[in-house]
């Protein structure tokens, strides 16, 4: 294919994908309320009947569900977006990689979603009924605005699902020779370290709270381990 042919096919495969989100967009915009509501569910268990959320501008709220559909859209639409990724991509590729290409996308979405999925499961309820409970007071009362809360959700959700992503990370370090499995398990300590720390600086200050965020997080660690070892023993045969 010339240069004008692949331009012509990368336009093809973005105009499909712009399709699809704006229908995704569409489509999540008329339940986006549900949506939102699905998103503040950790947060109204923990402030109760007595609780509520507000908003501080007259638009905020219209703006706020505007942002809720536009995100949802992208994830409804994120099947279509990868398809178009693969099928520009795919003519340049051996069969090898081919395979190689599908499976981390594969993988990479199954940590991303599980580690979102853990954070809006365990983490939320834990973390609201710590920053509530602990800090509100007849005198000091939370008023958490739909803006603030979409923005904290949302960065919270993707951080947690970047941050499950690391044994796919540290399989593709391992895979150009950067670290090796010798490395990870002699650095394991420091890593369940890091981890507590980090569990402790992010829950309340009960051990079953940091437990609930450092366990997985090592096992995590274990995983990218073992894949390093796969990676080391087949370059090895």
């Amino acid at each position: 294919m010339s240069l004008v042919d692949h331009l012509l096919e990368l336009r093809k495969r973005l105009l499909i994908s712009l399709g699809a989100v704006l229908g995704g967009f569409l489509i999540c915009w008329g339940v986006s309320e549900h949506i939102f509501h699905l998103l503040t569910r950790p947060l109204t268990h923990v402030l109760g009947d007595q609780g509520h959320m507000i908003f501080t501008a007259p638009h905020e709220a219209f703006m706020t569900y505007l942002k809720v559909a536009a995100i949802a859209g992208l994830l409804v639409a994120s099947p279509v977006i990868l398809w178009q990724i693969w099928r520009f991509v795919a003519p340049g590729l051996y069969l090898k990689e081919k395979t190689y290409f599908a499976a981390v996308v594969m993988v990479g979405t199954f940590f991303f979603v599980g580690g979102a999925l853990f954070g809006y499961f365990v983490v939320f309820p834990i973390g609201f009924e710590y920053f509530i409970d602990t800090f509100q007071t007849p005198e000091i009362v939370a008023m958490i605005t739909l803006k603030e809360y979409l923005s904290f959700a949302t960065s919270l959700l993707i951080a947690f699902g970047v941050t499950f992503e690391s044994p796919v990370f540290i399989f593709f370090l391992a895979r150009i020779g950067l670290v090796t499995p010798q490395w990870l398990w002699k650095n394991f300590r420091y890593a369940v370290l890091i981890i507590f720390v980090v569990a402790a600086i992010f829950t309340p200050a009960d051990a079953l709270s940091q437990m609930a965020l450092a366990v997985p997080l090592t096992v995590l660690y274990l995983l990218a381990t073992g894949l390093a070892y796969l990676v080391g023993k087949k370059k090895a045969a």
